[in-house]
């Protein structure tokens, strides 16, 4: 088994993460740090990450979380603000946040400790759908909405082409689902800003086939066999 596949199954980080671990030294194997690609780990050898010895994990775990707004999306927070593995810490194996929520989103988060599948959720060769529904200030035209839908520049990038669906306006406030697969920072965000519009809510529904549905804000469930199965023939890994 390739180095950075071990490190991921270990459910220590996605096989991107575990990648840059190896280059940056933090990695040994017997002892030896290892700092190039490919290396293949044996049965026998003792592999350590920044030097705690790792193992791979042979229970998968997969949950889903409604992150309220107020929690960052990272292990730890130099500014001492709640995280999303707050309500974690005694879990019985350590969980990785798929992709990230910004501190003023709430919605579906997945965690695991599957770090292949977070790789390939990730991945951007996959595509994979995010599904948000927005308030924006004032009035979002169907001009605007095609706008999003053919791509906007933010800082010189023009995002890939959006889904939009307008689902009611008032004089003050359009509440509408936007649909992207990309995975930029704050892009929602920035994308309504960019035609002139505030976000005064925003909220993840649906990442690739998981749907969040009635679970509460604040809470987490464990996924369905029948989910984990849908969500790996999704990403043609089952």
């Amino acid at each position: 088994m390739r180095l950075q596949k071990y490190i991921a199954d270990s459910g220590v980080a996605s096989r991107r993460a575990a990648e840059k671990m190896i280059e940056e030294g933090r990695v040994k194997v017997n002892g030896e740090t290892i700092s190039q690609m490919g290396y293949i780990v044996q049965p026998e050898d003792e592999v350590l990450v920044d030097d705690a010895p790792i193992a791979p994990i042979e229970e998968k775990h997969y949950i889903m979380y409604n992150k309220p707004m107020g929690e960052i999306t990272s292990v730890s927070d130099e500014e001492g603000r709640p995280t999303v593995l707050d309500k974690f810490r005694d879990y019985p194996v350590r969980l990785y946040p798929v992709g990230r929520l910004d501190y003023n989103s709430e919605g579906l988060l997945l965690l695991t400790n599957d770090g292949e599948l977070t790789n390939s959720m990730l991945h951007p060769s996959r595509l994979v759908d995010k599904v948000y529904m927005a308030r924006v200030s004032n009035v979002l035209t169907d001009q605007e909405a095609m706008k999003l839908e053919r791509g906007v520049y933010l800082g010189g990038y023009k995002t890939a082409p959006a889904k939009v669906r307008i689902l009611k306006t008032s004089e003050i406030f359009t509440d509408i689902t936007l649909t992207i697969h990309e995975g930029k920072y704050r892009q929602v965000r920035r994308m309504l800003e960019s035609i002139g519009h505030q976000v005064i809510l925003l909220k993840r529904v649906r990442f690739g086939p998981l749907e969040l549905g009635d679970l509460p804000r604040g809470m987490w469930r464990r996924l369905k066999p029948n989910e984990i199965n849908k969500l790996k023939r999704y990403l043609g890994t089952h």
